[in-house]
């Protein structure tokens, strides 16, 4: 019995000591001043402003940040969901609203930062009008980025939409299509190396700066700044935008010194907002 006995309490020890240790390694969610921001953001220019800021101004304000890179945004609203982050810095708020609605999720927007425009590509034709009679059209999967690209191309004459459906559109939204277009949906990661096989895609901002595109002079047809509701920013989970980590994050995001960052190096491909 005694030996049973201590069998049990040292399985209970270590199973109270590995549950204490998965909670330590898996975010730094206590809100400790001290404690590094872990905020997952995709490379391209999101994880890029972060490490300007890491490097050149979160020292004066008494921030640390750890920063993990995603080549896929999907995973970074679960991770955040799941406490796996901090914060996250990918998405705009349509986005964050979608999300939060299809998986019951309470993730809070702190802060607008930047604007990407989505631009339509092609390797094939250099005009929007060239576009042949059945051409292949890539756009993005998501619900909210496929209504963005419909739009853009229904903004620009190739295609018509239902009155007022907006960003909300889908193919079924779409009342005339006068080249007989063949929409192909893929993972938002895939639309630069999709440009081999389809005749143009709809791409978004940062997947066409990671692939070398910039909406300013190589896209077809692109998104107007003016009274765009895509804005990226920053996300947390309800109840952490009052962490003085967080706020002192989106202060710097929202300074002088990342407004001049962002003009001099993408040089209107991402805007400040």
């Amino acid at each position: 019995m005694r030996k049973l006995f201590g069998l049990v309490t040292a399985a209970v020890l270590a199973l109270t000591l590995a549950a204490c240790g998965s909670s330590a390694s898996g975010s730094s969610a206590s809100g400790a001043p001290s404690d590094p921001l872990k905020i997952g953001a995709t490379p391209t220019p999101h994880a890029e402003i972060l490490k300007y800021i890491s490097d050149n101004l979160a020292a004066k304000e008494g921030l640390k940040l750890e920063i993990v890179e995603f080549s896929d945004y999907v995973p970074l609203n679960p991770q955040l969901q799941e406490g796996q982050l901090d914060a996250n810095y990918f998405q705009h708020q349509p986005y964050l609203g979608d999300y939060n609605k299809e998986k019951g999720a309470k993730l809070t927007w702190v802060e607008n930062v930047h604007l990407e425009p989505l631009g339509l590509y092609s390797s094939k034709v250099k005009d929007v009008a060239a576009l042949a009679s059945g051409a292949t059209v890539a756009v993005p999967n998501d619900a909210t980025n496929l209504g963005r690209s419909l739009k853009l191309l229904a903004d620009n004459g190739v295609i018509t939409l239902k009155d007022g459906v907006g960003t909300a559109a889908t193919e079924r939204d779409v009342t005339a299509n006068p080249k007989n277009i063949t929409f192909k949906a893929l993972d938002a990661a895939q639309l630069p190396r999709s440009l081999a096989d389809v005749d143009a895609a709809v791409i978004n901002g940062n997947y066409a700066l990671e692939a070398k595109l910039n909406p300013a002079t190589d896209a077809l047809i692109a998104e107007k700044a003016e009274g765009n509701p895509y804005a990226n920013g920053l996300v947390v989970q309800e109840g952490k935008q009052n962490d003085p980590r967080v706020q002192k994050l989106a202060k710097l995001l929202q300074s002088p010194e990342v407004k001049k960052y962002i003009e001099d190096t993408y040089k209107g491909a991402v805007i400040p907002a």
